[in-house]
């Protein structure tokens, strides 16, 4: 099976993280690509000094999408979704946990032909850090969950790193603002039929006081959400099962632009200006 033309559009939704979105950056832009990326960040409304450092960084080829106040995670990530240029996504939190280093493996599946969809899998105990108990085995027992009602074999539902077609994102109904739009998004992949390839990643947990923002609330959270779609009458459709693949061209365009959306992502419809990064 021959390589495939892929164009990753990397979405960072950005809140409040003045410490560690100058390095996070700089990490995205320093890997070396296999195929064209962009890097989109979408400031959520931040109040500390994050807008004036990514304003700053605009230069250096990243796309900034700009929230006016904060809306949630789920809605940032849409907003950069709704920007987006490329035929594939991945969502990368600033907050220095996950590695772009990770992203090259991640993306070796698809240019070869073997997957469409990877998650980028945590495996406990193997280059990772959890600064809490609590949190491995909550994530643990969620994934356990949503195996058991989609019928999944899924080993790190909740890892941020998943890498899918933008198509597939935009045909799906995410409504979920807030850190619940990774399990919506997860449950109706797998709900539609996905079951995404997986390569290990490595992860540095933060703990709350360094500024890790879920809690406990989150975890009902996404047990509800798992039920709800779970219970719903029909799968969504998913879209890019019906697109034409083409060869893959390894090339890189270097286009800096600046993007600001006050509250409302803008859809690009057939934009087909050059990726940036």
């Amino acid at each position: 099976m021959g390589e495939v033309m892929v164009h990753l559009s990397i979405v960072m939704p950005v809140y409040n993280e003045s410490r560690t979105i100058r390095a996070a950056i700089e990490r995205v832009l320093a890997v070396d690509y296999p195929c064209p990326v962009e890097l989109i960040v979408v400031d959520d409304g931040s109040t500390d000094a994050t807008l004036p450092v990514l304003r700053e960084l605009v230069g250096r080829g990243l796309r900034l999408v700009v929230h006016a106040r904060n809306l949630g995670k789920g809605a940032a990530v849409r907003s950069g979704v709704a920007e987006a240029r490329g035929s594939h996504m991945i969502i990368l939190d600033a907050d220095l946990e996950y590695s772009p280093d990770d992203i090259p493996a991640m993306l070796d599946p698809v240019l070869r032909g073997r997957a469409d969809h990877v998650f980028g899998s945590r495996v406990f105990g193997v280059n990772t850090r959890y600064q809490s108990f609590r949190f491995a085995v909550g994530g643990r027992a969620l994934t356990l969950a949503a195996n058991v009602l989609y019928d999944s074999c899924l080993t790190d539902m909740h890892t941020c790193l998943k890498l899918l077609p933008v198509a597939d994102f935009r045909a799906l109904t995410l409504s979920e603002d807030g850190f619940g739009l990774d399990t919506e998004l997860t449950a109706r992949l797998i709900r539609g039929g996905v079951r995404p390839y997986e390569v290990p990643v490595s992860y540095d947990g933060r703990s709350v006081a360094e500024g890790k923002k879920i809690n406990w609330r989150d975890g009902l959270r996404c047990l509800s959400i798992l039920t709800r779609v779970r219970a719903e009458r029909r799968p969504q459709p998913l879209s890019y099962a019906t697109t034409t693949r083409t060869p893959h061209v390894a090339a890189v365009v270097v286009t800096p632009v600046a993007v600001e959306v006050e509250q409302a992502p803008r859809s690009l419809g057939g934009d087909e200006r050059p990726l940036a990064i």
